[in-house]
């Protein structure tokens, strides 16, 4: 999981720097697991933009992956698989009866390897087990809310969060934050860290290769006029004059967006920050 840095032949090639995709296996996507993906723009039902600098981009189609982990019998890993959708790899893996399916590949995941599901499998990285199964300190990914809802936390590449104390009804995890929060035993959580650790240092070199991501330009507020923005206008160039404020005046850098009385507050046992 190494990176590869160009040669600077062009301006673009100067920062530019890419995974070396060692660790994939197979090239072409299991078909029975590929689903149609439409692109929004950032925009709602209503068509109206509700997520900014969106847009374009590669096109791509969806790779169904089991956050569940409901069955619980044994799986072989077929192959490590690149994901266009999510920073992180995949694995395929097949179960005795020949059903295949994906799940999110943990840093050293080999095929050849066997992963297992339940209250029976040993810990081991890829295995999923309920939090309260798990020993103290163990690294997590893959981890779950809710019952059953299926894995929310701790699934982009290089992420893990770690399994700090067990109650009875409860858990504490460590987040990738640095959150502590408390979760359900009975939710269920997969061994190990997530595969491509070296995502973070990947360099863009380049405005386009942002582009094939969809994402489009994002406009300084200060370069704009004061119809577009709160810090639009001024003589020359100026940095507001004010606190920094989005484009509907909120503030911004610093300013806590979440709310006071959000009902799973009572989860948190100390605040990311």
């Amino acid at each position: 999981m190494a990176l590869r840095k160009l040669k600077p032949v062009t301006p673009s090639t100067r920062f530019y720097s890419i995974s070396t995709f060692e660790e994939i296996t197979k090239s072409k996507p299991e078909k029975s697991l590929l689903a149609p993906l439409k692109k929004s723009g950032g925009r709602n039902n209503l068509g109206r933009v509700t997520s900014r600098h969106r847009g374009g981009g590669h096109k791509r189609r969806y790779r169904v992956i089991d956050f569940k982990r409901k069955r619980e019998d044994e799986a072989k890993v077929v192959a490590v698989e690149y994901d266009p959708n999510r920073s992180a790899r995949i694995a395929l893996i097949q179960y005795t009866d020949g059903e295949k399916s994906y799940i999110l590949s943990p840093d050293g995941m080999k095929v050849g390897e066997t992963v297992k599901s339940g209250n029976d499998a040993e810990i081991k990285t890829g295995n999923t087990l309920p939090i309260n199964l798990i020993p103290v300190g163990t690294f997590l990914h893959n981890i779950e809310m809710k019952p059953g809802k299926g894995a929310q936390l701790a699934r982009s590449a290089g992420t893990s969060a770690q399994l700090i104390s067990k109650d009875e009804k409860y858990c504490q995890v460590k987040l990738p934050s640095g959150e502590v929060r408390m979760i359900r035993g009975e939710c269920k959580a997969t061994i190990g860290v997530v595969s491509n650790i070296d995502h973070e240092n990947i360099s863009l070199g380049k405005a386009g290769r942002s582009r094939w991501l969809g994402r489009r330009p994002h406009v300084r507020g200060v370069a704009m006029n004061p119809v577009d923005h709160p810090m639009g206008g001024g003589e020359g160039k100026t940095s507001g004059g004010g606190h920094p404020v989005s484009p509907w005046g909120l503030p911004a850098k610093g300013y806590k967006t979440r709310k006071k009385k959000k009902i799973s507050n009572k989860f948190i046992v100390k605040k990311r920050k």
